[in-house]
């Protein structure tokens, strides 16, 4: 299996990353304000969005290819994405993915940023979300 490479996508590269979530039928997108990380082999395998706030930065979009899941890919593009980031880092995720979120360091979140918890709000009109933040 090829080296994987974990690393920020530059700009002009960025539409690949909408392909590769609408491949996979996520309903993720690439935010153009946000730092693009890709985990990738011979082709991008995982991606996320670092958003930077005034504050810190907004984690989204955090997707593996199906067939390249359990194979610790999620764990190992987060680790060099938050390094990179600093802290503090919040994202919004499923209480099914606490856990996982949990052993990379993150705790629950009570005291969002205006914005984000704003947003959160809205997004929990229609889904079951927490808040968590490292």
């Amino acid at each position: 299996m090829p080296d994987l490479h974990c690393h920020v996508l530059p700009a002009p590269l960025l539409p690949l990353v909408d392909e590769f979530y609408r491949a996979h039928r996520s309903p993720m997108r690439v935010d153009r304000r946000a730092q693009i990380w890709v985990a990738q082999r011979s082709e991008i395998v995982a991606a996320l969005c670092l958003r930077p706030l005034a504050q810190g930065h907004w984690l989204s979009g955090l997707f593996v290819a199906p067939s390249q899941r359990r194979q610790g890919l999620a764990r190992q593009l987060l680790g060099q994405a938050l390094v990179q980031a600093g802290e503090p880092v919040w994202l919004f995720c499923d209480p099914e993915l606490h856990s996982f979120y949990e052993n990379l360091g993150f705790l629950p979140c009570t005291n969002l940023p205006t914005a984000l918890a704003e947003r959160l709000s809205r997004y929990r009109r229609t889904k079951n979300l927490i808040a968590l933040y490292r």
